[in-house]
């Protein structure tokens, strides 16, 4: 599906697709096969995260792991709370997977998670492993999930989307339908109702998905499903102050004459729109805003807001982090 697409003009997404054809094939002229083989291997790009109890030594382990593999270290974060006996880091190297094979590689990772009990280990090589499946959910408001459908068209977002699911009805000729259909997306419409949220269907439709996406579901998921699930969602919800409860909050928080509005995304929990925070923004207005632009403001945030956040946590630049706080590298 995703091959019978133009390739999009971005880098990344060139990138992958060119790593997907022969190497003979994008060699620079003049430049031999063994030298452009070995000048694609050496620069594989992989990404690490670790969490586990702060010990000394913990990152010279790290270092010598990827580099006793000829890896190279080009960013690395650390962050060790004030008080604290937990250690969280996020390292980004390049690698030759020839001297260093996929498999070995989580093999040589999972010995250093044992060594210090870790309590979490991920390691991701954007180029060989699968992209993450997601489904997205979405109500009557497009502007999100439109957002999400072309960062993952033009490779912004590295994700395959495997469907959306919606309670709300789009006719046949809509924009988001026809775009869907081009992308070769299922869409699934499960018109709900106050006593039926139609919380199995989902998810058997979400079956084999690695995490979910709420683009303005207005929609309550309940305890049963999220257990149900059991694997991370997303949502979105804006951010007006002072908080603006019912129907509309937009036209409230207009003519109140607030002065800054924003975006929350973070992850779903039992407790409504109180789950751990993984991305905010917040833009200012004035008096010179009319209902149109403030809306529009608003709307812009909350898609900005969400792509960063799913990009984030795709990049694994999101760990929990006490009770309900996430450390976002």
């Amino acid at each position: 599906m995703i091959a019978s697409r133009k390739l999009c003009s971005s880098f990344k997404r060139t990138a992958i697709g060119l790593v997907k054809r022969p190497l003979e094939s994008f060699k620079p002229p003049g430049e031999s096969l063994d030298s452009a083989r070995r000048t694609y291997a050496s620069s594989t790009h992989g990404i690490h995260v670790f969490h586990c109890p702060d010990e000394v030594g913990i990152v010279a382990k790290l270092s010598e792991c990827i580099a006793s593999k000829g890896g190279n270290i080009h960013v690395a974060d650390v962050f060790v709370p004030e008080n604290k006996n937990i250690f969280y880091s996020r390292s980004e190297f390049i690698f030759d997977p020839l001297k260093w094979p996929r498999a070995q590689m989580d093999e040589d990772f999972l010995k250093l998670a044992k060594k210090f009990t870790a309590m979490k280990s991920v390691v991701r090589v954007p180029l060989l492993d699968p992209k993450y499946k997601i489904a997205v959910l979405a109500s009557k408001q497009d502007h999100c999930l439109v957002d999400l459908l072309h960062g993952w068209q033009d490779g912004r977002l590295p994700v395959d989307i495997a469907c959306v699911i919606s309670n709300h009805d789009r006719g046949p000729n809509t924009h988001v339908i026809r775009f869907l259909e081009r992308l070769g997306i299922p869409y699934h419409f499960l018109q709900t109702t106050r006593e039926n949220k139609r919380e199995e269907e989902i998810l058997e439709l979400v079956q084999g998905t690695d995490f979910l996406v709420l683009a303005r579901y207005m929609q309550i998921l309940s305890g049963k499903f999220l257990r149900g699930y059991g694997k991370d969602i997303i949502n979105i919800h804006h951010g007006l102050l002072p908080s603006f409860k019912g129907g509309n909050p937009s036209k409230q928080a207009f003519n109140a004459g607030v002065k800054l509005i924003g975006a929350t995304s973070h992850f779903v929990t039992e407790q409504l729109d109180a789950g751990p925070i993984i991305e905010q923004m917040v833009e200012i207005v004035s008096h010179r805003d009319n209902l149109h632009s403030f809306v529009r403001k608003s709307e812009n945030l909350e898609k900005q807001c969400l792509m960063k956040a799913v990009k984030s946590y795709c990049e694994l630049r999101v760990l929990p982090y006490e009770e309900n706080k996430t450390v976002v590298f």
